[in-house]
This record gives structure tokens, C-alpha cells and sequence, in this order.
């Protein structure tokens, strides 16, 4: 029925109506029915338009299989799961299966052809022919052995299997999936037993499920599908992994009580008599005047042209005066049909009055009767018709103009009559008699009739009205008869369907089809290799009785549709005697094996019975194992059982005020609704009709007061997001003056509904960046709410703050009593008070519920350790009786043997692939940076030349290595920053071959920029140049190439590159040979075991877990994809504005069923969420001995406030810094792999950097530095290689940067006389030799000892601010000034010229710093804040501090910070440096740990300025060439335990040392 449309009209007409959402959205479901021939044609043939895809049997059987347990698992049934695969379906259905089938050959003939006609190679196998998926084929008959081996493997295995019943309805019963789903839930709605609240949940694809749920009347139905994504080409790529489809869940209680809204202004006309069930009935009903799959929709009504809204209107007209309603439980009410299809017939006319207007509109244009000549041609052919056939005028209906009649009117048009009566009336009967004409045509035209009589019309009425009782009995009883089929391609018009209320509508029911007989019913020729063989020349042989019924060439026919898939196919109807007689020969010849699959059978279903116990024998063995313990029991249900008599009516239900937790209503919050073009936001672009809009109304209570609200709400459960409700706890309350907040210690998150237990709260006012915050986060839900879902919330008074409720989880007690706890977000969120519901009655499932410690942990219960030690160990509890009295558990934990990822981390960029901006590209090649950014997009060549374009067609011959509008890039080629795109070696190579290959495209580019399509004959101008063979060619050398098939990513995934990942599983493999795990029996308090529950699914097992790029996770979910207990390694994370829907990519240590090749070898790789998982990294992060490297990435959202903040590595301060050094690019790609989208410095300021560098070292070399360096520098360079040849725990690593371990001796590392002092002297005396002048600037004094810290800073100065100040202070001996010349800014003097409040301040840091090393583990210390005259930046944080520091030692302007709060609460802060560079922090909770973490960020990529410069020559020849160490996470200064470690900053060549 024009399907997709249907849908988004649906939707946008009631924008509330479909929910999208993930996973951990989906509410809980009694029944889950699969439509399940929508999920075996995307796992089969998921890209059509590729006439290169291959898949083999094996693999569309493991991705089918895959796709059920996804769709269980995310479900979760608690009673039923029916499976229902189409089986052969009834005669109505099959013209429609019969004219799609014959179009897919078709077009894959066409595609095919066209491909081969370019030139392309295609694969020698046999491609997937998607007709097989038809009832009695061989590849339905084995795929229902494999499905039959799926249910008994998950029925004996799975736990959540064991509780439901599962139905397996396969090809051979006959019906549609969905019908025969229907007709389960009939039976079971007549049982008198039937349980009113059933939860029901219909996966399937097609949108004339939503007429068929409605038609049960259940209040608890919902359809669940993928995203539909509308406007742009369709993405052909599936996404198999739950966790990151996105569902639409369209809520039938909605969809009822919209009805209820669409209709509303009958309650006034009828009164009591209004009955929505009935309403919803004749909904149903109107549907179908649009056209389905059995009957074609009505000339000129369109749904996509407003038709849908015609049938409405004149319902709401027509029905007061009808007496009753048009469809009366399945049953056509044929009087009062008859009255509504009068009423709607004016749109016949109205419609012709258009085509009627503008035909006269052309008649004054061209001067002539234009149509009295269309008119009357027509007419003349048909009285030619009828004369020869002798037939009488009589007998036409539709009256044609006679010779005298055309007389009359010419004589009337010659004659100038004034009366305006007279004219008029003319006019009405020249409107009618073209009417008569235009009606006349449709019928000749598309149904090929040569005479209209009434007793055509008859016929045409008849079978139109016995089309709709049909479908009315298919929807509400089942099938009332196999056989019927409407016999026209085309509807009759409305005004012609009369004279109907007498008629009698009766069907004989009669039998399915075999399956061979569909084959051969709905197959075209080109699809003959899936019948026997015995039947396959029906179709071919010249001499076939029916080969009529098989053209090889046929036409389509839009008529009136956009949509090539929505044409009417314009084949013959088969004739089913003829078809039967035909195959009666060849029947006797079938083989034993394909009468078995010609056949009908009943559905089966399974149950697990612990008593039985089999082995089952697997038909693929090597893909699927034996079942050695099968516990299925199978029983067959009769094909009748389910058949309901037709009077039968469903039970009405009352659910007064119950409210079931994800099936939303609109009553719980006052409004009135109006229709309106309101542009709502449904489908990625605005809507075009009109949305229903729902008005809240304003309280009856009066003005909103914001302590009344904190007063009844702060610290409570309150359900949000209206009308799609979810439960939120309310943190705070605020009226944009004035705040009440809870006042929790941290990691508290306590309802306080108790009257005893009065909230803890603190009362501030607010800000006035406070307050513009608010009116922001009030701008951003107003806007949200009406743009998507056509809410208008109306003023804003009071705003609510609250943590969304993410699970329950048990929490143990006093003696032994476990609680089923909620657990809330760290994540804040804001809503308005108006929309926030309160005081419902929420239902939750009654799930198991353990009381006690010993029922929650019973013996042999899998649990994961979430303290210490053996973080995130996976254990099983033992016999526990004789300590847990004491509240303790006793489990044996295994701890397996960890890879070790140190060395790699540290070396990473030896791996990673090297990125560039455009330009560098651009000057290697040769070329542009335009040509560089237009061949890594998309380049169209059309077909002809500018001037004389030939057709529509265009190729495509880009590079698609980025993608702007969807954010996406292609991992390894191309990386997109704030600024711009850089691109990798790989492109540069793809590129150089392109230009060398077919430089006259490139020309053609350059010389034509602003185009937007180039085209053949202007690229290749000469007569003996083929255009069209050359794009071919370019075409499939591209296809050829690696770079085609590799997959795109978005910009804001964080990945570790593919040699990476293959490292990580090198390492993992060797960790593999040792299997060295242990067994570690302890007895553990309860608090610290985590059970993975079905309750506690979406419940983040250690809310506290930061996730880094090589963290090591383990898999805490059971009946997941991922078995339970698989460790794995982070190579990818993918953030997200809800802290719930982020995503990990981990590589997994082995492989398993379901796994994704996500940048490795095998498939291993899987993407979670942080439900899912237990980081172990993070406690070994929490082991306190600990110095692990680890990689740093961006903070995810809703962070924890003790954000483990590492320390960054060193900034390039010169071209020689054994800081490793990155592209020289706009990227600051940060030191651990973290692939965070960043903007660096602009080309400008690039080369001012480089010229900066390059005058240093030209003075350097000036001054004739000694010929040979100190002779203990040779000694430290020897202590240095030694190093990196040693893996002793006191050899310096090559990054130059050693983390001492308490007791280490610092000087060990040095020859005695090198101590700190000693090296601070050398260091002046190095500078004194270089013989630079003062000149007129201030000599700053010489450097503080590094043991007291920078006066910038409020802590120890981190590694990076060593490098730094060696920068700065060369640079100010240098006479170096970023900013130009002329005098220093205040801050350099104050830099060079310490005030005595920096004394001061120095002289605090001094005494903070001894108080930390001083302070025991866990203690924490409360400093003074710093005293007015301090520094500006000296009360910052450590990072704020270090990069105002950067800025004005490099001469710019201090940095300006600006705070950016979004809709959901967190705020982010922006930073903004004088040189242009703007840089995004993550969201966090407060504006300090914003500001340190923008301030963190911008660090990082300022650390890639001056990279990727040419070293100058070697200031000592003696000494070897420099190579950058490896870049590895910096460790920390300071221990956890708050002891000082030695820290040692080795800089070579020229070499000082700096020591704390």
C-alpha cells in the first residue's frame, strides 16, 4: 500500500507515535511475534544495487540465526516467542508476489547487463537469486532444518529460552507470517482465561501491521522495526549488533488514543453513541482505499497528495447521518458504505475540475475548442466501435457527444447569448459530459475495454466492494477463501462504485496451493533453475500450454505514483485451471526428496523439558555442532486449531490508572490538540502535512512556586520525557533566580520519599551565567519537545533536574537481606516541571526476587569481583553457610594470565598511521588542495557535455573517502578535525596512481571548479576518445582497489588503527601459549560481587570505571552475544550525549559465534555498552603499586568528579626534542592513539613556526657551539643506548623519561659528579658558550631548581612543563618573542621579575607540595586559597595554568575561556587562543572540571606544533642522528599513595637534565 509512505505519514501526522530507541529502552514483553521473511531478505541479499556481492548458504543461515538471538535478547519474552516464516500464501496475495518477483529478475538482468556493458569483471559463483524465498524451494526446505536446529540448540542452552514457548510456523504451513500471528493471537484473545494486560511486541517491516495489531484491540501492542531513515540514498549496510541498532517502536496504545484525537469532533454529533473501538474498525477500513497488497488503490488517491486526510474529513461529515458504522467486526456494513463512498466521490469531480480548468486554460491560449476536439475524437472512434457492432446507444452509460449534439454547441458558441444562466448551465453540462469522457479514457486506456457499459461498471463496482469484505475477513476472521483475487489491474473511479448496498458478498474458502503450484505461479522464467526440473519448460518451451503466462519483456505503469517499486506490473493473470492441467503430467516424475517439500504441514512448538534428553543430529556439522544433550520437547499444533469463529468480539479492557512502564498514554498530563503544518521533526527532515499538536495546558493550582516544587519533589522517583515516560530521581529545582539542591556526600544517590527522611538540601542563587544557562536549557526542551514530537510546553516557570533511572540492582543489608535497589545516572539532566508526571501507579514485572544473601549467591552462581584485588575476576560461589552469618561469601575466582600491552603503548607510533592536512598532500603531488579535497569526496560524470547533456545517468568516480554530511570517515585514509580533513600516506598513493592513470580528469577538475558534474565529451573531446569506456575503465579500477571495500566510521569514534590491533592479538596469542590462570578461593563481602542479572541489565557493574583506548575489559552479560567471562581489549569508543548509549569496540582475546571483524583478523571484535562490561585496567589503576602506562582518550559523558587526570607527554620545543614529534599537521593527535577530532593552527601560523624554529638553530649554529660535547655526555648518551637494550627496571626508556620507584637512587642514573645543582650549572655555562648578546631586553634570572615548583602552577609541574620551561627560557635567552619585537607583556615581566606576592605564592606551592608527600594515602588537604596579589592564574587548576603559561611564553594573549551548556545538563567549555585555534572540552558536571579538561585538550594539540620539520644539521658530527623514542602515557609524579617519585627529563643534542 504504498508501505513507506504510509509509515512516515503515520508517523509525522502523529509525531509521538514512534518512539526511536535503543536497547536499554526497549520495555519488558509477555509475547514477541517475528514476521520473519523481512529478517531472511536482509540477511540474504542486504545490497541488491551491488551486482558483485556473493554469500553463501552457510553464512545467510549463521546471520539469520545471529539476528533471532539479537531480537530475543533484546525483548526478552516472558511467555511466548512465535517464529512465523510465509508459507504459500492466498490467491489474492499471489498477483502481487507474481508482479515483484518478475520485476526483481528483470532489474538484476538489467543490472547485470549494465555492469558487463562497463566492463567490470563479475565473480564466476552464481549470485543469491532473493526468489528463492518462496514456500517448496530447496533453500527454504533447508533453511527450515536450520531453524529447526536453532530452536532445540537455544531451548536446551539458553536459560532464557527455557521459559517462554516457542512457535515455529515454517514455510510449509500456509498463510503470511503475519496473518498466521494474527490468527495465534485471536485464539488466544477467546480464551476465557486470557489475561487482558498481555504485553504484545510484532517485529516486522511492513506498515499494514499497524492496521493488523489495531484489529486485536489489545491495549499493550507494539511494533517494533529498524530505523527507517528517509530522504538521501538508503544505507544497504546492516548492522547486526544489537547494541548499536537503533529500533522504532511504534506504540499502538498511542496510535488509539490519537485515533480518539483525529475523530474527536464526533463525540459532539453522537454522544453517547461515540465508541472508539468501533471508530478504530472503520480506521482500519479507510486504510484500505489506498491501496494494499490485494486489491490497487482508487484512481487520483494518493497518500503522499493528501488522501488519507480526504477520508477522514468526510467520515467526520458523513457519519452522524448514517445511524451506525461502516465496519462491524469484520463485516462490511454495505448501506452505510455505500452513503460514505457517495460522499466521497465529489473528490472525483473535484479532482477532474483541476485538469478541467487547465484544460480550459489551454483553449485560450491556443484559440481553438481543445476540448470538444479531445472530447469528441474519443467519441468518434467509439461511435465507429459501435457501428460496427451494431450496438445501441442505450446500452452506454457513459453518454457520448452525438454529431447533432456537437452541432448544437457550435451553433451555441457562434451565438452570443448574454444570460449568465445560460452560460453557466452550459458550462455545467460541458463539465460533465468531459467528466463522462475523462472516465471513459481511464477505462479504455488501462483496462484495454472497448465499450463502458453499465454492466462493465456493475462488474468494476461488484468486484471492488467484494475486494474490501475480503480483506476485512483476511484482517479480523483469517481467510474466508483461498481462491478469490481481484482481476483488474486497475480500481474503478468512486464515482462509478453505486447501486452496491444490495449486493451479495459470499466466498467459497476452498484449498492453499501446493508449493510446487505457487512456484510456478509466482516465478518468472529467469528464476526456472528453483522449480524441479520436471516443471521448468512450463515456463520456457514455445509449446507450453501456459507460456503465455511467462513473458520475457513486459511493461510497468506508475499511474500516479513517484516510486518505480510502486508501478503496476503489467503481466497476465495466471489462470489456475489452466496452470493445474498443465503441471498434471509432470507431477508422477517428481523425486522422493521433492515430494517431501511439496507439502503442507503444521507449526510446531517447543518447550524445554529437563526430562528429555537426546542427541540431535545437526545437518551442517562442521557449521553447527551435534546437540549431545537436547532437552526440546516438540508437539504439533493442527493447522485449524487456531481458528476463531467470525461473530466472535474481543473483551473490552479497563486499566483505569495502572500504568505499564513503556507503553505510553497521553492522559496523564492536561492538554487540548489541534492540527496544524507545523514542520515537525520526525524523519531527519521537516514534515510537509499537517501534525497533530498536543497544548499543555497551565496548571488549575496557579502560579508554580519553586520551593512548593523542591518541597514535594526534590529527592523523589518522578517519571519524565512525556508521553514516552521514563522515572528519573529530582536532584535539584531551580526557577532561573533561585536554587534547591540535594546536598549528597559523593557516590549517594538515596530517594528520600520517606516523610522521616527530609532531603538534605542547599539553597543558592544563581549567577547570572547561571541564569543564562537556565533560560537556555528552557529554550532547548521547548524547541525539542515541539520539534519532534509536536509538544507545545508553553512558559517554562520551574526546572527540574534529575538522574535517569538506569536498573535495579541488589543491594545487601543487615543480617543478611538483600533490597532490590534503583540505580540512577551520575548523568544530570533537565526538564520542565510542566511535563514531568507524578503520583501514577507504575507496574513492574514480577520477576524473581531474592531475599537473602544465600538465595542471591547460591552455590555453583557465576560472579565478578568489583574490588580489590582481583578486579573484575570472574569466580563461583561455593557452599557459603558458615560465613555468611557474617555477611561474607565464599567463591574460588579464576585469574588468568593478562597480556602485557606496556611495551606497546609506549611504541604505538611506530604503528599508527601518520596524517596530514590537504596541502602538504597537495605540494607532494603536484596539485591543488582543492583537487586533493574534491577526489577524496565524490566526482560525477554525466553522460554527453555541458552543453548537450545526454540522460540522467552519472558515475561516480571519487575516491569516497569522506562523507561531511553524515560525519563519516574512512579509518586509515582520511580523519576529520574541527578544521579540516587530513589524509594518510595511503591516499597520497591512491592519488599519485589516479593522476598517473587519468591526469585528463584532473585537468578537467581544475579548470572547471565551481561545477558540481563534469561530463565525458568535455573530459574527452577527441572523435577517436571514448567517453563512456573511460569512465567505465576509472570505475573499475576503483571497484579493484582495496580502498572500495574498506568500511567508514564517524568522526567521533575514537579508534586505535588496524596494525594496532593486529599487535594487541599478536600479544594476546603469545599470552595464550602460557595459559597460566589461577584459582584463588577467598571469602568476599557481598557488596563487592557483581551477578549478572536479568533485573540488572542497563546497571553499570562500577559506576566509577573510566574506559581508555588498550584498556582490558571482561564481559559481565550472560545469554549476550559475547560469551560470558571474555576478556578482551578497547581498541575503539564511541561517544554519545547519554552516558547509557555509549559504545566500546573490544577486541576479544578468542573468537566466538556473532563476533565482527572490527579492524582484525578474525572475527573477534564486538561493540558494548558500559553495561556490559568490568574494566580491569581500571583496577589495576586502583592498585596502588601500580605504575602502568595506559592510554588517555576523551572523557565520556556523565565522568566521575575524580577524573584520573594523567599527565600529558612533552611539547616539541624544538626540532631535536626526544618528545616524539607528530604530523606537522592541524591535528594534534594525541600521544596514546587518541583519535579525538581536534583543530590545530592554521597554514599561517605553520609557516611562522617553521621560520621560528629555523632562526633558533641558525643562531644556534652562529655561535659555534664547541666542536665536541662534554665528555659525560658521552657517558649519558652510552647510559642511554644501554637503556634501550636493557629491559632493567633502571635503564632510562628511550622517550627519555624514567618513572623511579620508591627507595630508586636518582643519582644512580648519573656519574657522581652530575648532580641536579651540577646540571643546572652546566646548563648556564651551555648558554653562556653560545655568545648571544643581552641586547635591550630584560635578563631573566637563571631558573628556579627544579625541585621547587613553576609559580604557575598549584601542584608539582608534570613533565610537559619541564619541556616547557626549558622552551621558554631558551627562547627568552634567545631574544625569541613570538609576538614580534618591542617590550614584553606585564606577564613576561612579571615571569622575568618575580613580584614578591609570586614569592609568596611559589613559596605556598612549596609548602602544598610537602603537604602532599607528607599527607597519608586517602587523607585528603585543604589549602588556603592563594592570596589576592597572586598571579592571575595561579588559583586555575594545574592545566589552566600550564597552557596560560604556553600562551604567554610564546607570545600570545592569555587564553579565553567560554562555557557552553547543552539541553541535557553537562556543560562544556570552549577555549579560544589568540592564534585562532578553538578547542572543545567534554561534558562535565561543574565549570572547574570543564575548564581543566579544555584546558587538558587544547595541551594536547598544541603538542603537535613543530612537528613534521626537517632537522637542521648536527650541531655534533661525533655523535649519532636522533630518532624520536616512542610515545607512551605519561605516568604520574606522584604515586596514589602520595609519595613523591623521582622524575628524570633527559634532552639531547644539546643534552641537559632536569630532576625533581
Amino acid at each position: 500500500m504504498g508501505v513507506p509512505k504510509f509509515y512516515r505519514w503515520i508517523s509525522e501526522r502523529y509525531p509521538c507515535l514512534s518512539e526511536v530507541v535503543k536497547e536499554h529502552k526497549i520495555p519488558e514483553f509477555d509475547n514477541l511475534y517475528l514476521d520473519m521473511n523481512g529478517i531472511i531478505h536482509q540477511c540474504s541479499h542486504p545490497n541488491d544495487e551491488d551486482v558483485h556481492f556473493r554469500i553463501s548458504e552457510e553464512k545467510i543461515f549463521a546471520d539469520i540465526f545471529h539476528y533471532l538471538e539479537v531480537l530475543f535478547r533484546i525483548i526478552k519474552p516472558r511467555k511466548v516467542f512465535f517464529m512465523a516464516v510465509d508459507g504459500v500464501a492466498p490467491r489474492a496475495k499471489m498477483n502481487q508476489q507474481r508482479g515483484r518477483r518478475f520485476r526483481s529478475a528483470k532489474e538484476a538482468e538489467e543490472k547485470i547487463k549494465k555492469a558487463l556493458d562497463k566492463g567490470e569483471v563479475l565473480p564466476t559463483e552464481a549470485r543469491f537469486d532473493s526468489n528463492c524465498i518462496t514456500p517448496g524451494t530447496d533453500f527454504m526446505a533447508r533453511l527450515q532444518e536450520q531453524l529447526k536446529y536453532f530452536v532445540h540448540n537455544k531451548v536446551s542452552t539458553d536459560k532464557l529460552w527455557q521459559n517462554v514457548k516457542v512457535f515455529l510456523s515454517g514455510h510449509e504451513t500456509p498463510g503470511e507470517g503475519e496473518h498466521k500471528i494474527m490468527e495465534f493471537i485471536r485464539s488466544e484473545n477467546a480464551k476465557p482465561n486470557h489475561d487482558p494486560n498481555t504485553r504484545h511486541c510484532l517485529y516486522g517491516l511492513d506498515a499494514d501491521l499497524i492496521m493488523l495489531g489495531l484489529t486485536s484491540h489489545e491495549h499493550n501492542f507494539s511494533l517494533l522495526r529498524e530505523e527507517v531513515r528517509f530522504g538521501g540514498k538508503k544505507s544497504q549496510k546492516r548492522i547486526t549488533a544489537p547494541e548499536e541498532t537503533t529500533f522504532h517502536l511504534l506504540h499502538l496504545s498511542l496510535m488509539r488514543e490519537y485515533i480518539d484525537y483525529e475523530f474527536s469532533e464526533l463525540k459532539r454529533h453522537l454522544g453517547s453513541d461515540y465508541d472508539l473501538e468501533r471508530i478504530i474498525d472503520d480506521w482500519i477500513l479507510m486504510g484500505f482505499l489506498v491501496g494494499n497488497d490485494f486489491i490497487p488503490h482508487l484512481p487520483h488517491l494518493h497518500i503522499n497528495l493528501d488522501a488519507l486526510p480526504l477520508l477522514y474529513k468526510t467520515y467526520v461529515s458523513v457519519l452522524p447521518s448514517l445511524g451506525g458504522y461502516l465496519n462491524e467486526n469484520g463485516y462490511l456494513n454495505l448501506r452505510n458504505f455505500e452513503k460514505y463512498l457517495e460522499k466521497l466521490s465529489e473528490f472525483d469531480r473535484e479532482h477532474f475540475s483541476e485538469v478541467f480548468v487547465d484544460l480550459k486554460w489551454f483553449e485560450s491560449k491556443v484559440g481553438n475548442k481543445y476540448l470538444n476536439e479531445s472530447a469528441g475524437l474519443a467519441a468518434e472512434q467509439e461511435a465507429a466501435i459501435q457501428a460496427g457492432r451494431k450496438t445501441e446507444d442505450s446500452s452506454i452509460h457513459l453518454t457520448t457527444l452525438t454529431s447533432s449534439e456537437k452541432v448544437t454547441e457550435q451553433e451555441k458558441d457562434d451565438v452570443a447569448d448574454d444570460d449568465d444562466d445560460e452560460e453557466e448551465e452550459e458550462e455545467d453540462e460541458m463539465f460533465e459530459t468531459e467528466f463522462r469522457q475523462y472516465k471513459r479514457t481511464y477505462y479504455m486506456t488501462k483496462m484495454g475495454v472497448d465499450v463502458v457499459s453499465d454492466e462493465f461498471l456493475a462488474k468494476q463496482a461488484k468486484c471492488y466492494v467484494e475486494g474490501i469484505q475480503w480483506i476485512l475477513h483476511y484482517y479480523y476472521h483469517g481467510v474466508q477463501s483461498w481462491s478469490w483475487y481481484y482481476p483488474f489491474h486497475y480500481a474503478p473511479f468512486l464515482s462509478d462504485i453505486r447501486n452496491i448496498s444490495e449486493l451479495k458478498l459470499t466466498f467459497d474458502l476452498g484449498k492453499p496451493f501446493m508449493p510446487f503450484q505457487q512456484l510456478l505461479a509466482v516465478l518468472p522464467a529467469a528464476s526456472k533453475e528453483l522449480l524441479p526440473e520436471g516443471y521448468r519448460d512450463l515456463m520456457t518451451s514455445p509449446n507450453s500450454p501456459i507460456i503465455e503466462y511467462y513473458p520475457l519483456d513486459f511493461k510497468t505503469d506508475l499511474n500516479g505514483k513517484q516510486q518505480e517499486w510502486e508501478a503496476v506490473v503489467l503481466i497476465p493473470f495466471i489462470d489456475e485451471t489452466c496452470l493445474l492441467a498443465a503441471m498434471e503430467p509432470f507431477s508422477s516424475k517428481l523425486t522422493k526428496e521433492e515430494k517431501a517439500r511439496n507439502r503442507h504441514s503444521e507449526c510446531a512448538m517447543y518447550s524445554y523439558d529437563p526430562d528429555t534428553d537426546f542427541t540431535y543430529a545437526s545437518s551442517l556439522p562442521k557449521l553447527f555442532p551435534n546437540i549431545v544433550h537436547c532437552h526440546a520437547r516438540e508437539v504439533q499444533i493442527p493447522m485449524d486449531a487456531w481458528h476463531v469463529p467470525s461473530d466472535h468480539v474481543s473483551k473490552r479492557v479497563d486499566r483505569s490508572n495502572l500504568y505499564f512502564c513503556g507503553f505510553p498514554t497521553l492522559h496523564h498530563i492536561k492538554h487540548k490538540f489541534y492540527k496544524k503544518k507545523s514542520g515537525v521533526v520526525v524523519f531527519q527532515q521537516s514534515s510537509r502535512g499537517e501534525n497533530m499538536i498536543l497544548d499543555i495546558l497551565p496548571s488549575q493550582d496557579g502560579e508554580t512556586i519553586c520551593d512548593h516544587v523542591a518541597a514535594d519533589l526534590l529527592g523523589k522517583p518522578v517519571f519524565v520525557n512525556w508521553p514516552h515516560l521514563e522515572e528519573a530521581r529530582v536532584i535539584a529545582v531551580s526557577d532561573g533566580e533561585t536554587k534547591f539542591a540535594l546536598e549528597e556526600p559523593p557516590g549517594v544517590q538515596q530517594v528520600y520519599d520517606r516523610p522521616s527522611s527530609p532531603p538534605p538540601t542547599k539553597v543558592s542563587y544563581l549567577s547570572d551565567k547561571e541564569q543564562k544557562d537556565w533560560v537556555k536549557d528552557v529554550q532547548g526542551i521547548t524547541e525539542h519537545f515541539f520539534k519532534r514530537k509536536g509538544i507545545a510546553v508553553n512558559e517554562t516557570t520551574v526546572l527540574l533536574y534529575g538522574q535517569m533511572l538506569t536498573g535495579r540492582k541488589y543491594v545487601p543489608k543487615a543480617c543478611g537481606v538483600v533490597e532490590l535497589e534503583k540505580q540512577w545516572a551520575k548523568q544530570v539532566l533537565p526538564f520542565a516541571y510542566q511535563t514531568v508526571v507524578k503520583d501514577i501507579k507504575a507496574f513492574y514485572s514480577s520477576l524473581t526476587c531474592f531475599k537473602s544473601l544465600d538465595e542471591l549467591f547460591p552455590p555453583s552462581t557465576t560472579v565478578f569481583m568489583v574490588g580489590s584485588p582481583y578486579y573484575g575476576a570472574m569466580g563461583e560461589v561455593q557452599d557459603s553457610q558458615d560465613v555468611i552469618k557474617d555477611g561474607r561469601i565464599r567463591v574460588v575466582f579464576s585469574v588468568p594470565h593478562e597480556p602485557q600491552l606496556e611495551h606497546l603503548i609506549q611504541n604505538q607510533h611506530k604503528y599508527s598511521v601518520k596524517y596530514c592536512p590537504g596541502y602538504v598532500l597537495a605540494s607532494r603531488l603536484g596539485v591543488s588542495s582543492y583537487l586533493v579535497s574534491r577526489f577524496s569526496g565524490s566526482i560525477f560524470i554525466g553522460r554527453g557535455s555541458k552543453k548537450n547533456p545526454c540522460g540522467e545517468q552519472r558515475a561516480n568516480v571519487g575516491l569516497n573517502l569522506k562523507f561531511n554530511k553524515k560525519n563519516e570517515e574512512v579509518p586509515g585514509y582520511t580523519k576529520r578535525t574541527e578544521k579540516e580533513w587530513l589524509y594518510s600516506a595511503a591516499v597520497e598513493e591512491l592519488l599519485a596512481e589516479y593522476l598517473d592513470r587519468f591526469s585528463e580528469v584532473f585537468d578537467a577538475v581544475s579548470r572547471n571548479s565551481h561545477d558540481d558534474v563534469f561530463y565525458e565529451d568535455d573530459i574527452w573531446p577527441g572523435e577517436d576518445q571514448n567517453g563512456a569506456e573511460k569512465v567505465a575503465e576509472i570505475t573499475s579500477w576503483l571497484k579493484s582497489h582495496p580502498v572500495s571495500s574498506t568500511s567508514r566510521a564517524s568522526c567521533d569514534l575514537q579508534v586505535l588503527d588496524s596494525a594496532i590491533v593486529e599487535k594487541i592479538e599478536e600479544a594476546v596469542e603469545k599470552t595464550k601459549v602460557k595459559k597460566s590462570t589461577k584459582k584463588v578461593r577467598v571469602t568476599v563481602k557481598p557488596h563487592l560481587l557483581f551477578r549478572p542479572l536479568e533485573q540488572q541489565q542497563g546497571v553499570v557493574p562500577d559506576p566509577d570505571a573510566e574506559y581508555r583506548l588498550f584498556d582490558r575489559v571482561v564481559n559481565i552479560r550472560e545469554s549476550f552475544t559475547v560469551p560470558l567471562g571474555h576478556r578482551g581489549t578497547i581498541i575503539g569508543i564511541k561517544g554519545a550525549d547519554r552516558e547509557a548509549e555509549v559504545l566500546y569496540e573490544v577486541l576479544f582475546d578468542e573468537e566466538f559465534a556473532g563476533g565482527l571483524n572490527i579492524r582484525c583478523t578474525s572475527p573477534r571484535g564486538y561493540r558494548l555498552p558500559p553495561c556490559a562490561l568490568i574494566n580491569l585496567s581500571h583496577g589495576t589503576r586502583l592498585d596502588h603499586g601500580s605504575h602502568k602506562l595506559t592510554a588517555i582518550v576523551k572523557p565520556q559523558p556523565a565522568t566521575s568528579a575524580n577524573f584520573n587526570m594523567q599527565r600529558l607527554a612533552g611539547l616539541n620545543h624544538s626540532p631535536r626534542s626526544p618528545f616524539v614529534p607528530t604530523q606537522h599537521n592541524k591535528n594534534a593527535v594525541a600521544p596514546q592513539g587518541n583519535k579525538t577530532p581536534s583543530k590545530g593552527p592554521n597554514q599561517k601560523q605553520q609557516v611562522k613556526s617553521k621560520e621560528e624554529y629555523s632562526n633558533v638553530w641558525q643562531s644556534l649554529q652562529k655561535t659555534g657551539p664547541p666542536s665536541q660535547p662534554p665528555a659525560h655526555w658521552h657517558n649519558n648518551e652510552a647510559a642511554l643506548q644501554q637503556g634501550k637494550n636493557q629491559r632493567s627496571s633502571k635503564a632510562i626508556p628511550a622517550s627519555g623519561i624514567r618513572l623511579l620507584k620508591k627507595n630508586e637512587d636518582v643519582n644512580s642514573f648519573f656519574p657522581p659528579k652530575n648532580t641536579a645543582n651540577k646540571g643546572t650549572t652546566e646548563f648556564e655555562v651551555l648558554i653562556a658558550n653560545l655568545k648571544i648578546s643581552q641586547g635591550n631586553q630584560q635578563t631573566p634570572p637563571p631558573p628556579a631548581p627544579p625541585e621547587e615548583p613553576s609559580n604557575q602552577s598549584d601542584g608539582p609541574l608534570s613533565p610537559q612543563s619541564f619541556a616547557m620551561k626549558g622552551t621558554l627560557v631558551l627562547k627568552e635567552m634567545l631574544k625569541i618573542d613570538g609576538a614580534g619585537k618591542g617590550s614584553p607583556t606585564s606577564q613576561e615581566s612579571a615571569d622575568a621579575a618575580p613580584s614578591a606576592g609570586q614569592q609568596q605564592n611559589r613559596r605556598r606551592s612549596s609548602k602544598k607540595l610537602a603537604a602532599k608527600i607528607n599527607n597519608p594515602p586517602g587523607e585528603s588537604v585543604t589549602l588556603a586559597p592563594p592570596a589576592p596579589a597572586a598571579s592571575a592564574h595561579a588559583a586555575l587548576g594545574g592545566k589552566v595554568s600550564e597552557l596560560a603559561c604556553f600562551c604567554v611564553g610564546v607570545g600570545m594573549a592569555p587564553p579565553d575561556f567560554s562555557f557552553i551548556r547543552n539541553r541535557q545538563g553537562p556543560v562544556v567549555c570552549q577555549v579560544k587562543l589568540s592564534n585562532g585555534l578553538m578547542i572543545h572540552g567534554p561534558q562535565c558536571q561543574s565549570e572547574n572540571e570543564a575548564k581543566e579538561k579544555a584546558a587538558f585538550f587544547a595541551l594536547q594539540r598544541l603538542n603537535s606544533l613543530g612537528s613534521g620539520l626537517p632537522l637542521p644539521p648536527h650541531l655534533y658530527p661525533g655523535m649519532a642522528q636522533m630518532h624520536p623514542p616512542p610515545m607512551g602515557a605519561m605516568p604520574p609524579v606522584f604515586s596514589q599513595q602520595g609519595q613523591c617519585v623521582a622524575l628524570i627529563v633527559c634532552i639531547r643534542e644539546p643534552q641537559w637534565c632536569l630532576c625533581v
